[in-house]
């Protein structure tokens, strides 16, 4: 038996695995390097390398390390080696070299020098000349200049090892199949798998996590699915040899197919969805990797088994080629939080190019481990799934407190203060048995019900929002200012704080065009609220409106109940909260659109908080009108909330009352047959025309769409419901 040298290649971070793999395989001699492993053993164990390796690129015979510093040392010491041994006459080869010294600065100058020694040894002996293809060589000969010394020798593997042969479209951001056999070898996914583990990846793109982690529990080589290797084309090639590392890779793999693996991958994004069934069929485990198009939000724990203590591994986006790098850590927490309530017990792995991104989970890891994925450098982080390992929610920005020292009192009442302070208290009695039985968090709880103290004043999450309306002009400006005052004062003994900092106080006036939308402050502060299944941020400083129109409740618990199977489309999408409804309640799909890049932002935070995917869930920034009139797709469930007035730059000029007949011929032409389209207005004495109602079936719904909080105000929006005629008929 001839015992040989070889080197392992693969990427920084993976040689300690690297080096038990293939001791586990049989090699000696083992040495972990900078640029791979190297280890001694006889030409079976190469082959078994090329074929079981999961973690390597490439696997180096190494021929000889000479001193050389330029091309002419370059060129002798490639004469020191017989390449007849290796190279066959008249097939191709090409030279692959790395490193560089004082002289050589050119690698292909460089590994021209050792071509040429290659051709001219077989021309001074006889033989066929042996050609150069760059392309797609028989044979690779591997070259390497370092410290004034190059080390040849024969590339057995061929393509990097990697390559399994699977996977021919990765998506946007490819993780490399032996970085995701790392990640799960530093994780002890192989023997996690005998004990009847399981594997689940609830972000699984494609699916390379899942694939890796059902070949290690199959026991299936990830070499069997290649077509060719390095060493085909290699003088040396011991044919009998490698069709029995062969014939046991077939027999292993056809003895572990029976294996009660449980391995279950989703991902919010239906096109990742189909490349990675594509590739579980040209692996043929169609039976062993089970995915479903869902989003984070939706993931749960299966239960159709015992479950208990498995591994639950995912590469969430980077931000480096896809995903909002400021939604980013809304999404990690999110995660976080996932893992934590519905895989206690378990085992938790998150792959991540910025630390930051790790911390935002909100768990603390006990393990790390760093690994280049090309270019790139990931942080393999390890969770325990415990009780102890608490998850803490992450906060990026924070909203201002209404927390007051003890003993802190608020200033003396005036008289019209108590009058606020006091409707306020009555107020929230009448309203206390429905927020308690609804569960409701965010509500409006004064809304002008003292004329003289117009204002509207709003809690969220147990934080203040006091919206003055405008005063006509009759009434002097000082008079003006006592009053918000009073309002002010009201609002703080209701909530018994000593300071009005805490109270988010702005003032309400008729808007022009979208002012909604400018901003009053840049405080940055925001705050996660509930509202039913989803979360939502509000900013309670910045801009007029906070982020959530709480009259629309009701309409937004709707489109909830109606979205499941369906294709929603939100028009004037605003910060998108309908769209997290939608979502929640099972939409298959949804567009939102919007003029504002600031909106459709925030949209996008939202989406992230909740866990709900942008390539499921589309933000699209235009001109609703615009974007209509070109879109051919149709949607089954449609929210239409444009503003009363609109003069915004770089958009036409929209007045609801003169142009919803339009509008609404446009998005009635996006609608399903058996859809419905919601529409809704807060144009005061807004009347819809009559050649509306009489094109669709239409049936107004605002008495029933405004909420508790709003009884006392039920103007404060008109709604209806839109259905193609001939649908309402069939179904009437």
């Amino acid at each position: 038996m001839v015992t040989h040298r070889y080197t392992a290649t693969c990427p920084a971070g993976v040689g300690v695995y690297l080096a038990q793999e293939l001791a586990a395989l049989g090699a000696s001699d083992v040495v972990e390097r900078p640029v791979g492993v190297q280890f001694s053993g006889d030409l079976a164990l190469a082959y078994r390398a090329c074929m079981w390796s999961r973690l390597a690129n490439r696997v180096i015979l190494e021929l000889g390390s000479y001193p050389a510093r330029t091309g002419d040392c370059l060129y002798g010491a490639a004469c020191e080696i017989d390449w007849l041994a290796h190279v066959p006459d008249g097939r191709s080869f090409m030279v692959d070299l790395a490193g560089r010294s004082s002289d050589v600065r050119n690698t292909q100058f460089g590994a021209l020098r050792i071509k040429d020694a290659i051709v001219d040894q077989h021309r001074a002996r006889g033989r066929t000349r042996p050609t150069v293809d760059i392309k797609s060589p028989d044979l690779r000969i591997h070259a390497r200049l370092s410290k004034g010394a190059v080390s040849v020798g024969i590339d057995l593997s061929g393509e990097s090892l990697h390559r399994r042969g699977y996977r021919l479209d990765g998506g946007l951001a490819p993780l490399r199949e032996n970085i995701a056999a790392a990640v799960l070898w530093a994780a002890d996914w192989p023997a996690r798998s005998r004990e009847g583990k399981a594997l689940i990846d609830p972000m699984c793109g494609s699916s390379t996590l899942l694939l890796e982690g059902a070949l290690m529990a199959l026991d299936h080589a990830p070499g069997l699915a290649r077509l060719r290797f390095g060493f085909d084309g290699w003088a040396g090639h011991d044919l009998s040899q490698w069709r029995a590392i062969k014939g046991e890779a077939e027999e292993r793999r056809r003895a572990a197919s029976d294996s009660p693996v449980e391995i279950r991958g989703y991902d919010g994004d239906i096109q990742a969805v189909r490349r990675s069934q594509e590739n579980i069929q040209r692996l043929g485990l169609e039976s062993k990797v089970r995915l479903r198009c869902k989003d984070l939000a939706a993931v749960t724990r299966p239960t159709h088994r015992d479950l208990s203590g498995g591994l639950l591994v995912v590469n969430p986006p980077w931000g480096e080629r896809m995903g909002s790098p400021d939604s980013l850590p809304l999404l990690y927490n999110r995660l976080g939080q996932l893992m934590r309530e519905q895989f206690e017990g378990w085992q938790g792995v998150v792959l991540t190019s910025k630390l930051e991104l790790g911390k935002a989970i909100g768990l603390r890891a006990n393990k790390k481990h760093r690994f280049h994925n090309g270019r790139l450098e990931l942080h393999c982080l390890q969770f325990d799934l415990n009780a102890d390992n608490e998850f803490r929610l992450f906060e990026q920005h924070s909203v201002r407190r209404a927390d007051e020292p003890a003993g802190a009192h608020p200033p003396k009442l005036t008289e019209g203060a108590e009058m606020v302070m006091n409707r306020l208290r009555k107020n929230y009695r009448r309203l206390k048995p429905w927020i308690v039985r609804e569960n409701i968090s965010n509500f409006r709880l004064y809304d002008a019900d003292i004329p003289e103290y117009a204002a509207a004043i709003d809690v969220y999450e147990g934080h203040l929002h006091v919206a003055e309306y405008a005063a006509p002009k009759s009434v002097p400006t000082e008079a003006v200012r006592r009053r918000l005052n009073d309002v002010v004062l009201g609002v703080q003994h209701y909530a018994d704080m000593s300071s009005a900092g805490s109270i988010a106080v702005k003032r309400r006036q008729r808007q022009k065009g979208r002012d909604q939308y400018h901003r009053l402050s840049n405080t940055g502060d925001r705050l996660v609220v509930r509202e039913g299944n989803i979360k939502t941020f509000v900013n309670l400083h910045d801009y007029l409106d906070t982020g959530l129109f709480l009259d629309h409740r009701p309409l937004r618990s709707w489109i909830a109940r109606e979205a499941k199977g369906r294709h929603f489309l939100n028009l004037f999408s605003y910060t998108g909260v309908a769209t997290l409804h939608a979502a929640a309640g099972g939409a298959i799909t949804s567009t939102s659109v919007d003029a504002s890049a600031t909106y459709l932002n925030w949209f996008k935070d939202n989406l992230a908080l909740n866990g709900f995917s942008e390539r499921q869930h589309r933000g699209v920034r235009s001109d609703v009108r615009t974007w209509l009139a070109t879109d051919t797709r149709h949607y089954d469930l449609i929210m239409l909330d444009p503003p009363s007035f609109s003069n915004s730059k770089g958009e036409n000029d929209f007045d609801v009352q003169k142009d919803h007949d339009t509008l609404l011929d446009l998005a009635m032409a996006r609608l399903s047959s058996d859809g419905a389209l919601y529409f809704s207005t807060n144009r005061r004495r807004f009347e819809l025309s009559e050649s509306v109602m009489a094109r669709w079936h239409v049936d107004n719904v605002t008495t029933l769409s405004i909420p508790e909080d709003f009884s006392r105000n039920p103007r404060i929006h008109c709604c209806w419901r839109l259905q193609h005629p001939q649908y309402s008929l069939e179904n009437a």
